[in-house]
């Protein structure tokens, strides 16, 4: 029998027991398996995310913008890398959430696992702790500074970063304010839990956010031809930050 006699079920049965780069290849092998590889919720993708992801974070608030099991598995795979974190800062074993240790005179940083350079990339970045005198959300480069002396904006404090201050509503870049964001009058200040969603478009060179899936406008423009990584910088002891990567939006 050829195999692509063979029905769904048993397609997808097989299809459980390979990696998922031999997943990628088997996708553009026919129009029939890249149909069944599609279906993001299917046995195959669920098996695929529980081996990786713990049971209670795949049911959890903190994936409820992620629907699908491909979506959460992708979604792991562009959390917090730390092997790229300030000393004072770990990566908790969800994978999603940083804890900044109770260090005095210290500002920490933290970036994600993968970089961009091409495309549009949004995540959301869900601060879960006290804000402190600063508290920065945006992108970095390999070359931008994760540990600074003192309590600073630390991204935003070169040319290799742009972020935006939650605490004073301030965008930040090359050690300048570069004015108040979202241009709004007396714009309110975020409180802790809520949703920011980042959204990168490395062909137009923009960097914009969301709150609380409210678009906020472009926060900047013009950014360089480098690969960016989502990142912030925190100052508070215990404060922690979760982020988790949505994909490539389409709509505008």
């Amino acid at each position: 029998m050829h195999v692509d006699w063979l029905p769904d079920l048993i397609l997808e049965n097989i299809f459980c027991f390979l990696s998922l780069h031999d997943l990628r290849n088997s996708s553009l092998v026919s129009k029939r398996w890249h149909s069944v590889l599609s279906d993001e919720d299917s046995e195959i993708w669920r098996l695929h995310c529980a081996r990786r992801v713990s049971e209670d974070v795949i049911h959890s608030d903190l994936l409820a913008s992620t629907p699908t099991y491909k979506a959460k598995l992708k979604a792991f795979f562009h959390t917090w890398n730390p092997e790229d974190c300030s000393r004072n800062i770990y990566v908790k074993p969800n994978s999603f959430t940083i804890h900044r240790n109770p260090v005095a005179q210290s500002t920490d940083g933290v970036r994600g696992k993968i970089g961009f350079r091409h495309g549009r990339h949004a995540w959301e970045v869900i601060w879960e702790g006290p804000l402190g005198t600063v508290a920065v959300v945006g992108i970095a480069t390999k070359q931008a500074p994760l540990q600074a002396h003192g309590y600073i904006a630390l991204l935003g404090s070169d040319d290799q970063s742009w972020g935006w201050n939650l605490v004073d509503n301030h965008l930040l870049h090359n050690g300048d304010s570069q004015g108040n964001y979202p241009l709004l009058n007396n714009a309110p200040k975020y409180q802790v839990g809520e949703r920011i969603r980042v959204i990168l478009d490395c062909d137009d060179n923009t960097l914009a956010f969301e709150r609380n899936y409210e678009f906020l406008g472009v926060a900047f423009r013009g950014l360089p031809e480098k690969q960016f990584y989502p990142s912030v910088s925190a100052v508070y002891g215990h404060t922690e930050v979760s982020m988790v990567y949505l994909g490539r939006p389409l709509d505008g």
